[in-house]
């Protein structure tokens, strides 16, 4: 197939739906596929051209206000109906819903092309984290409104799915998201890098990894680390990524290690030499981070939603606490501080959940998906199933504790 992938973010940009679809386009040119990956100019970015799987086409965006690491696309219905009028691609898939993904549904609409859709962020969610709650009611009706023009929506999970169905989103099914366990392996474990940390042998190393952002929950996440040190001293603290709060953090935080931007490779290195991980947000839709941590051999402690709720089974490979409970959480935490033994055993049992989540597996089901939309041209697919014990969930809680201890 010729498959046209329109997104506002990609490697080497570092975040959740980045990385799916660096990994989702490299995955489909490699079985034969003929794929274009269309995403705003990053001229501020290391290019990488090695990726003979698919081609890039750079479009007009802007770097999104308070948030300059991220590009907004800038609306280009025009210009790729131009150019797909030329050589039409069998299909669009829409990875993001900013204007240059809803445009790109437009002119694929307009040219008679399928159309399908992710739904990946809870952009509607972030609204009140970035002082616009009002919006939110907005922006909900026009993430609905977009994704309701493709033929079929895939959302992480079923569970999300049930929720978005509940909230007028039509004719969904579910994309997973697969985890790299070659890369990201207990075998990459690496005493240097420990050493560098400042962590001797036998300290636990905590280790985060996330855009630096108002709506990651980092004060929740900052008061648990604080109570994991009083519980064991011996707690070091690593931050990895970048973002706007992370001057702000790292000036407050002085004992924590902040990495900074690092590449993918690093960061499968840096998850196995940690040996906790500790997941406070409440607005992913899925949450790599966490399965690659689990991949990595690491004990996790997280709110039950999302990709936790997917895997994580409480005490046996992990520690999940209710959505609605953050001194939960921050117990939990304290937990595998304190409780070496309890960590020696999570860990394994969680590398063992994941390792049957492969990219391959996913990305097969994603292709079928996309080869059955192709066969039916503008037939839309069918709802996806939802089991009737499995009512629609209501969404996470917004978690705001005081401000954070000084670690």
């Amino acid at each position: 197939m010729k498959l046209a992938i329109v997104t506002e973010t990609f490697p080497p940009e570092i975040n959740g739906v980045a990385m799916t679809f660096g990994v989702i386009a490299r995955e489909l040119g490699r079985r034969g596929h003929e794929v274009t990956v269309y995403r705003p100019r990053r001229p501020d970015l290391p290019g990488d051209a090695s990726h003979p799987e698919f081609r890039e086409v750079a479009m007009p965006g802007l770097p999104i206000p308070g948030y300059p690491l991220l590009r907004l696309g800038l609306p280009a219905g025009r210009t790729l109906k131009k150019i797909w009028r030329v050589v039409p691609p069998d299909l669009v898939h829409v990875a993001t819903e900013g204007p240059l993904g809803a445009t790109a549904i437009g002119a694929a609409r307009a040219l008679g092309v399928p159309v399908t859709s992710s739904f990946h962020t809870n952009f509607h969610a972030y609204t009140g984290h970035y002082g616009c709650a009002p919006l939110r009611r907005l922006a909900f009706a026009w993430l609905r409104r977009v994704h309701n023009r493709a033929c079929v929506t895939f959302a992480p999970t079923r569970e999300l799915c049930a929720e978005l169905a509940a909230l007028g989103f039509r004719n969904l099914t579910v994309l997973s998201r697969g985890v790299d366990t070659r890369q990201f392996s207990p075998a990459r474990r690496s005493a240097k890098l420990r050493t560098a940390w400042g962590a001797a042998p036998g300290d636990p190393v905590v280790i985060h990894v996330g855009r630096m952002a108002a709506e990651k929950n980092y004060p929740l996440l900052l008061r648990a680390f604080a109570a994991m040190r009083s519980a064991n001293p011996r707690c070091r603290f690593v931050l990895v990524g970048d973002g706007p709060l992370r001057p702000s953090l790292r000036h407050a935080h002085p004992g924590a290690v902040f990495t900074g931007f690092i590449p993918r490779d690093q960061l499968a290195e840096h998850y196995a030499s940690a040996d906790l991980y500790v997941h406070a947000s409440l607005t992913e839709t899925f949450g790599n981070v966490l399965t690659e941590a689990m991949a990595s051999g690491l004990a996790t402690a997280s709110f039950d939603y999302a990709a936790a709720r997917q895997f994580v089974r409480d005490g046996e490979n992990g520690l999940v606490v209710p959505c609605a409970r953050p001194g939960a959480l921050i117990a939990a935490a304290v937990r595998l501080a304190a409780e070496p033994g309890l960590c020696a055993r999570l860990g394994p049992a969680a590398r063992a959940t994941v390792e049957p989540q492969s990219w391959e597996n996913v990305i097969t089901g994603f292709e079928a998906d996309l080869v059955a939309v192709v066969a039916g041209r503008e037939r839309p697919a069918s709802p996806l199933p939802l089991p009737s014990s499995s009512p629609a969930a209501a969404p996470a809680p917004s978690v705001v504790p005081p401000a954070p201890t000084r670690l």
